[in-house]
């Protein structure tokens, strides 16, 4: 039988569950609109500048594409003030996570993260066949970094953390993350386990006065790895770009076992042109923080409890109703969200802040749904 010649991690393993596409519902339910709420896309759309950049060099797809995102590179180096040596790009952040477990995990290795915390860190763990330790978080929904500093043992090879983390929006503060990064204990290497600093949120969450910018840790923390994304603020969901900064020594060991033509040619100019758009960074912050605003208090006149949010989501508990349940009546309503089943949160769901016409709708179809 095949399965005697697969590796014994990929036995049993479970795929990641994206959400299905509009056009996907709208077919299945025989449904003529539909608004997706469950993926944490910017409902702005792109940059202008980034679809300018890619109708520039729509007829240059025959070509492959720059192997080394050397333009790409340039521009995030020029926009962070970084030297490009310790820039890396991939395709979308879960490549990264991919990407660093290749380099770095091993069976005998343990990697640290916190519970509730975004799935595709556990998946790495176990695709590589490192033992996971899980560590709760603190009330309130937050990463307890104390709790997972004392978690790190000989063994311990990483730690993930997201900041903001995804699915709950909280975050953690300057002081705590300056503070864990102090605390944590040397590993069997004699060296402080890798920090894998995941903020694909940052963008929505950087106007939050006590939110860190991981890369101000970076010169203290040679084995810190910072990465973002282009998928939410951006808008480039569907093109897939990511990006991260180390030191260079890890950010070549990254580059080296990288595939080759990993970021394509239209995500690059898009993702170039679409970094230097402070403008469409302004403009979705400033709906985001509005609308959250906004489905705060319709929360609140419900009584539905709701956890406060530094990215562009809000995690909210539909109980007596379970997420699954919750998600097939809004889809009958015509309303993607996002049940937390997959992250042990059977009571809870997930959406994305939209268009204030969007998150009306939503909300009349919440009280519909709820009663």
């Amino acid at each position: 039988m095949i399965k005697k010649l697969v590796r014994k991690t990929c036995l049993g393993f479970e795929p990641y569950v994206a959400g299905k596409p509009v056009e996907t519902i709208k077919r299945e339910l025989g449904l003529k609109s539909v608004i997706k709420m469950a993926s944490n896309e910017n409902p702005l759309g792109a940059s202008s500048k980034a679809i300018k950049a890619i109708k520039e060099n729509i007829e240059k797809i025959f070509f492959y594409p720059d192997s080394n995102s050397y333009l790409l590179k340039q521009a995030l180096s020029k926009r962070y003030r970084l030297p490009a040596g310790n820039i890396f790009t991939a395709a979308g952040g879960d490549e990264i996570i991919e990407l660093i477990a290749k380099v770095f995990f091993n069976p005998e290795d343990e990697i640290v993260y916190s519970k509730h915390s975004f799935i595709r860190y556990g998946m790495a763990a176990k695709l590589m066949g490192s033992k996971a330790v899980v560590v709760p978080m603190k009330e309130g929904f937050t990463h307890d970094l104390k709790a997972m500093a004392k978690a790190c043992g000989p063994k311990t090879k990483a730690v993930f953390i997201t900041n903001p983390n995804n699915p709950t929006g909280t975050y953690n503060t300057k002081s705590e993350l300056s503070k864990f990064l102090k605390d944590l204990p040397e590993n069997n290497f004699e060296v402080k386990p890798i920090v894998i600093l995941d903020e694909a949120y940052y963008e929505y969450a950087k106007i939050e006065k006590d939110y860190p910018d991981g890369l101000t840790f970076l010169k203290d923390n040679q084995n810190l790895i910072v990465f973002r994304t282009f998928s939410k603020i951006y808008g480039l969901a569907g093109l897939r770009v990511g990006y991260g900064f180390a030191n260079a020594a890890i950010a070549d060991f990254i580059e080296r076992t990288r595939p080759p033509f990993n970021v394509n040619l239209l995500a690059q100019v898009a993702a170039a042109a679409a970094i230097d758009d402070l403008e469409q960074v302004k403009k979705s912050q400033k709906l985001v923080k509005a609308e959250k605003a906004f489905l705060y208090k319709e929360f609140a006149k419900l009584k539905v409890p709701f956890l406060k949010s530094a990215a562009n989501f809000i995690l909210f508990n539909c109980a007596p109703l379970k997420g699954k349940e919750f998600f097939t009546r809004m889809l009958k309503e015509g309303i993607i969200t996002r049940p937390m089943d997959e992250y042990d949160l059977p009571d809870w769901v997930r959406v994305t802040v939209g268009l204030h016409k969007e998150n009306v709708l939503f909300v009349e179809k919440l009280k519909k749904t709820i009663r």
